[in-house]
């Protein structure tokens, strides 16, 4: 994983290139990603996203909390990778998985359109540094109000949450035995366990 070239691109330097290869772009900096992820990542990055859509459906059948049979609910939106999230003129990344409550953010569709509101990545060796340093400033910076780093090596999950314009520290730290309820899924805990693979 590295940088490809030096000289600062926009935005619309990355939507105008050839989509052949897959990379980020970074304060105005282009990333190259790796080719296809190794199979633990697309496995358990698959896990986490069947976890999601049954939540997500199973808080849409139960209509909200309003009392009065509607839904007080956002219309939110489960997407994974490779999904395009622009997030201002020199920053354009692609999360692992990502949740988008505001339909105004996908009315273009072709990529997201600001920070989504929970933003995921599946750690791997080429990637680590980049998810846990520069990434994390980033989804801060753009006001990302919940970011997760899973690491399927480890077995756990580091949750940030947005205060004030901040990410908590340290994060919330847990494991497969733990349950989390997500911001944008109130009144849903979700068996970690569910997200990692078995040894």
């Amino acid at each position: 994983m590295g940088q490809a070239q030096h000289k600062l691109l926009s935005a619309d330097d990355y939507f105008a290139s050839p989509v052949e290869t897959r990379w980020e772009l970074i304060e105005g900096v282009a990333w190259d990603m790796d080719a296809a992820p190794v199979l633990i990542h697309q496995r358990v990055s698959s896990r986490v996203e069947v976890s999601l859509s049954n939540c997500m459906e199973a808080l849409s059948k139960r209509g909200g909390d309003d009392g009065d049979g509607g839904s007080n609910t956002p219309p939110c939106v489960l997407l994974h990778a490779p999904v395009d999230v622009r997030l201002g003129d020199i920053t354009v990344v692609q999360p692992d998985v990502m949740i988008v409550c505001d339909p105004a953010k996908l009315a273009n569709g072709k990529y997201v359109n600001g920070a989504p509101d929970m933003v995921m990545e599946v750690l791997s060796a080429s990637t680590a540094k980049k998810d846990r340093r520069l990434k994390l400033r980033l989804y801060q910076s753009a006001g990302v109000a919940e970011y997760l780093i899973l690491d399927p090596y480890g077995k756990t999950v580091e949750r940030y949450l947005l205060e004030a314009g901040q990410y908590l520290l340290p994060p919330e730290t847990l494991g497969p035995e733990d349950e989390i309820e997500l911001k944008v899924l109130p009144g849903v805990c979700i068996a970690l366990t569910d997200w990692f693979l078995e040894d």
